[in-house]
């Protein structure tokens, strides 16, 4: 048996997504065997993020500074908006490098049946921010979901009377997919955005 504190770490971490509490012992046992090269930096890391963390004033990103780190970066395109559910979205598509431009996070969804209103996103922020001028396109990034596609349809009704260009990304077959394993509503949306081969 471990001590309390260490119990404590191993729970503490299978808390965290993707982990259970088999595999947050293991992580600790991994932790304490390499306590200068694994456990010492990942608590410096910790504690520099714990102390800086900060939500970005002008798009909703998490970081250690605001503006974050992509709303400072002069490369960005500053004409392109992507606009997406959650701070894990942004990074997913950042991570990509493909596209170019600025982002906004709603924080969440639309959702009757959890209660989530218009006025519970970060909506408001967005039409200002499009407002404001300078963007000649927004891009709906919005998860393949029910909530997520009503969620993109207000939000195209929205921006409609600004003059840019509002797209949404592509859904349908994954590349390496089999159309046995894939479910209805993705082989529904994939046949509605057919297009003809060049």
């Amino acid at each position: 048996m471990a001590s309390h504190e260490i119990e404590a770490l191993a729970q503490a971490l299978a808390r965290l997504p993707g982990l259970g509490p088999r595999s947050a012992r293991r992580a600790v046992l991994h932790l304490m065997k390499r306590r200068t090269s694994a456990l010492d930096p990942l608590l410096a890391a910790l504690k520099s993020v714990s102390a800086n963390l900060t939500t970005c004033s002008i798009c909703g990103n998490l970081d250690t500074a605001d503006p974050c780190t992509i709303c400072r970066d002069p490369r960005r395109d500053e004409k392109m908006l992507c606009v997406v559910e959650e701070v894990a979205d942004l990074w997913a598509l950042d991570r990509s490098r493909l596209f170019p431009g600025r982002y906004h996070v709603l924080g969440g969804r639309l959702s009757a049946l959890d209660g989530v209103r218009p006025e519970d996103l970060g909506i408001d922020t967005l039409v200002k921010r499009v407002a404001a001028g300078g963007f000649d396109e927004v891009v709906l990034a919005m998860n393949a979901t029910l909530e997520g596609q009503t969620t993109a349809h207000y939000l195209a009704e929205r921006l409609e009377n600004f003059p840019i260009r509002v797209s949404q990304l592509a859904h349908g077959l994954p590349v390496g997919g089999e159309l046995d394993y894939l479910d209805e509503g993705t082989l529904a949306q994939a046949l509605r955005a057919r297009r003809p081969i060049a």
